[in-house]
């Protein structure tokens, strides 16, 4: 036997908060060496944060994550443990995406990242530049390359989140070249059904490279990306461990490394190909440490913790209902934590409530992430808190209805957020009278529902000014996509919870906080068709389309690039049940009012990023303001 103990830290970084975030690592790590681990991983970019985007530029910034390294080497100078850690550092007019090797006192080599991503939300080739096969140099005296480590209880590979991801990454050559332990240092976002995906692709990494694969992801938001922190070890494609999501801490697990080396000699195909590749090409460069590691002799052999080798163990209570909704509402829930805790702006949130079904989620999800946040309150503690830190207001027009009030009003009252009544009625008069002074007669009915959200906006700014809160924008990823929303109106507020959730998504949510939690708000919302209530009788799939096509063409359009041809041939199969004479109106309405809603975007707030695709343009869907369709027609 050869048991080695890993340990997965999962760290809340804030970028540039170098000091702050070393002090977390060096926290958990004396955690893990109390606890005799042998190998401690902590992710990607920690000791900077992540993502640091230009800041990268400032020289000054590098060097202070270099200085704060080498105090966390010092630091851990009594501890046997071997960590790794992601750095950035700079080297001969380059800068360099790293995970760092940290043993008994000493940064023993630097391993750039390979796979360097540029789509999506990642921007990485724009700053950093690449690691390469069989490169070796030294920064400062570190070794720093194309490298594999020698330890005491085996052969140690590392290498930083996208490498893991590509098939051609540094991971084959490396267990090619001897490295029995592979750890994976990762800032990886989360996005609506991520995790089945990231199991699956470690699980095949671990097998097609017989090794003992440890992943550990970065928790904790910045700016608009969300990271669900946890990790995995998976020995030979055996899930060994699957650490906690959503928070701080670390997870750890016994591994035996000979049961990794003996399933390599009894794979023949992987003893081939290992061979076959040993003959074409540089290979990694060794690292020889020859300081003892911690101590390994207490370890336990690792045994299944139902206690049998063949039973298949216990399975997860959470049904795939509960998976998708809590995962979601915790993402969305830290993106507010983290915005309110990091930025250090604002002393709590308010909400400008419509008595629908989008501001009624956005104020659920504040609420579910002050209760995580005070949990070890006691509950009428946590109701103050909540009392001082949430505020709500109901500001109605003469469309608004008495319906929409007492959701808004009920829900509240069942919360513990305190809740105003601020008409605006007499503003919105004033205001049209100018209007009509200015342009010289009627206006367009547009124009008097925008001047209502646009008051309603306003007031909530002037509040935000004066009671320093964050004033949370409610609308949703559906409407945004079609224009349907107001430029000063409201697509307002300093941070955007669900621009990037669908409509079809936002009602699925509510649904299943309704189950849950059973408040009466929730079900008197969701009884009543959704509108905007700025215009009599207004009904928003009526002035748009059936929110489900809608979400349906949004997809297709934007995500899988389909043609408007072949979008309406997609729905008519999607939704046999529709008349598909209406199929052809709704797609080329989809796709005239999204194209010419693109200038909307750009001077939207800041956004949560959950998904695949959403419309932060500077973060995810990068189209041209100026464009045209005719390519379409």
């Amino acid at each position: 036997m050869r048991l080695v103990k890993i340990a997965l830290g999962s760290v809340n970084p804030t970028v540039g908060s170098v000091k702050s975030n070393t002090e977390r690592c060096l926290r958990i790590a004396h955690e893990m060496a109390a606890q005799q681990v042998t190998v401690g991983v902590f992710p990607e970019q920690v000791i900077g944060g992540y993502p640091s985007e230009d800041l990268v530029q400032w020289r000054g910034f590098v060097q202070a994550q270099w200085n704060e390294l080498h105090r966390f080497a010092e630091s851990t100078q009594a501890l046997g443990t071997v960590f790794a850690l992601g750095v950035t550092v700079a080297h001969r007019g380059h800068l360099y995406n790293a995970a760092a090797v940290v043993h008994r006192g000493r940064v023993r080599a630097l391993v750039p990242k390979e796979k360097l991503p540029t789509y999506n939300v990642f921007y990485e080739h724009r700053t950093f530049s690449r690691g390469g096969v069989g490169l070796k140099d030294e920064i400062l005296g570190v070794p720093f390359g194309d490298l594999i480590f020698d330890f005491d209880f085996g052969t140690l590979a590392v290498e930083v989140c996208e490498d893991v991801w590509s098939p051609d990454g540094p991971m084959r050559r490396r267990c090619y070249a001897g490295a029995e332990l592979v750890l994976n240092l990762s800032a990886s976002p989360y996005r609506m059904g991520v995790m089945g995906t990231r199991r699956e692709m470690l699980a095949t990494r671990s097998s097609d490279n017989q090794c003992t694969l440890a992943y550990v992801n970065m928790v904790g938001a910045n700016d608009g990306l969300i990271f669900d922190g946890g990790g995995f070890v998976f020995q030979n494609g055996r899930p060994l461990l699957e650490a906690s999501r959503w928070v701080e801490g670390f997870s750890a697990t016994v591994v035996d490394l000979d049961r990794t080396s003996r399933l390599r000699t009894e794979n023949t195909t992987w003893r081939n190909d290992c061979l076959d590749a040993r003959e074409h090409g540089p290979v990694p460069h060794r690292v020889e440490d020859g300081d003892p590691g911690a101590d390994r002799s207490m370890l336990p052999y690792p045994t299944p913790a139902h206690r049998s080798f063949f039973l298949p163990g216990p399975q997860s209570a959470r049904t795939a209902r509960e998976e998708f909704c809590e995962d979601l509402l915790d993402a969305l829930g830290l993106g507010i934590s983290d915005y309110l805790d990091k930025t250090k702006a604002f002393k709590g949130l308010g909400i400008a409530l419509s008595g629908g079904r989008d501001s009624l989620l956005t104020l659920l999800i504040g609420w579910r992430a002050l209760q995580k946040r005070f949990v070890d309150l006691s509950e009428d503690e946590r109701k103050a808190k909540t009392a001082a830190m949430m505020s709500a207001f109901y500001m109605p027009s003469r469309y608004s209805s008495d319906h929409t009030s007492q959701c808004a009003e009920t829900i509240c009252q069942e919360l513990g957020v305190p809740f105003k009544v601020v008409p605006i009625e007499d503003a919105f008069n004033r205001e049209a009278d100018i209007a009509r002074t200015m342009v010289g007669g009627d206006l367009t009915g547009l124009t008097q529902q925008n001047i209502q959200a646009r008051l309603r906006s306003l007031r909530m700014w002037n509040w935000s000014n004066t009671s320093g809160m964050l004033f949370l924008q409610t609308g949703n990823m559906s409407e945004k996509a079609m224009g349907y929303t107001t430029i000063g109106g409201d697509l307002e507020g300093a941070l955007a919870i669900l621009a990037n959730v669908p409509k079809t998504v936002v009602i699925y949510l509510l649904e299943y906080l309704l189950e849950k939690y059973g408040f009466e708000g929730i079900w008197k919302t969701l009884s009543a068709p959704a509108g905007p209530e700025l215009a009599p009788n207004q009904k928003g799939e009526d002035e748009l389309m059936p929110f489900r096509v809608l979400d349906a063409c949004f997809h297709l359009y934007a995500a899988e690039k389909l043609s408007p041809d072949e979008i309406v041939y997609a729905l008519k199969g999607m939704f046999p049940e529709d008349d598909a004479s209406l199929m052809r109106g709704w797609v080329d309405k989809f796709v005239r009012l999204f194209t010419q809603s693109i200038y909307k975007w750009v001077q939207a707030p800041l956004s949560l990023h959950v998904g695949n695709l959403d419309l932060e343009r500077e973060r995810a869907l990068q189209l041209p303001v100026v464009e045209t369709t005719e390519w379409a027609r």
